[in-house]
């Protein structure tokens, strides 16, 4: 039902963004994110702030792609292969991706949010699973946030070291839902209106 409800919600938000055209004020319009999501987007910045960084606004273009990606990654299973967790199924409103170790293929998951959303930057994701559902899961913010922190790769991109130095973050969007959490990181400012938090 919630799997059913996550993803009509994503196609209402593409249909929006798609008869729009500019899709901005419509869009921004129905962003929200949970409890548990902001829990996830409160945790990252004070790590951040822990290492001298600055918080990062909350996107609501950001929050979309997040949410597109956990509903596809959870409903059909795009990873398995040669396809790790950024990975894309071609079941849904956007381009089919098979994002490998690599790195190869990279561009097309940097270009999701220009894909599904009017952001004008590249996107870049962590992304985390457990074995146990969101719902079922004590604290699943908080683990995702641990989990990469304790993989190096993960953790410089969250505090912009080593080859993520050139870039600032300046938009952030998560999502948790079912097995998966995903934060996703923007260069460029995101001009929408604040994201709102889901009643």
């Amino acid at each position: 039902m919630k799997s059913d409800l996550l993803m009509l919600q994503i196609l209402i938000l593409s249909l929006i963004i798609n008869v729009s055209g500019s899709g901005k004020d419509t869009y921004a319009a129905q962003a929200c994110i949970t409890e548990q999501e902001y829990r996830l987007y409160e945790l990252m910045n004070d790590y951040r702030e822990e290492h001298g960084l600055p918080s990062i606004p909350l996107s609501p273009s950001l929050c979309y792609v997040a949410g597109a990606h956990v509903w596809d990654l959870n409903t059909n299973q795009p990873e398995g292969g040669r396809c790790n967790m950024h990975s894309w199924s071609g079941e849904g409103p956007w381009t089919k991706c098979c994002y490998t170790r690599d790195h190869k293929r990279s561009s097309c998951i940097w270009s999701k949010p220009s894909e599904l959303t009017d952001y004008d930057g590249y996107g870049y994701e962590v992304a985390y699973y457990s074995s146990w559902t969101a719902e079922r899961h004590n604290d699943m913010a908080w683990a995702a946030l641990e989990g990469w922190k304790s993989s190096p790769g993960h953790d410089r991109m969250i505090r912009n070291v080593y080859a993520w130095k050139r870039l600032q973050w300046k938009a952030m969007g998560v999502a948790i839902y079912g097995n998966y959490a995903v934060v996703w990181f923007g260069e460029e400012d995101d001009l929408h209106r604040k994201v709102l938090r889901c009643p």
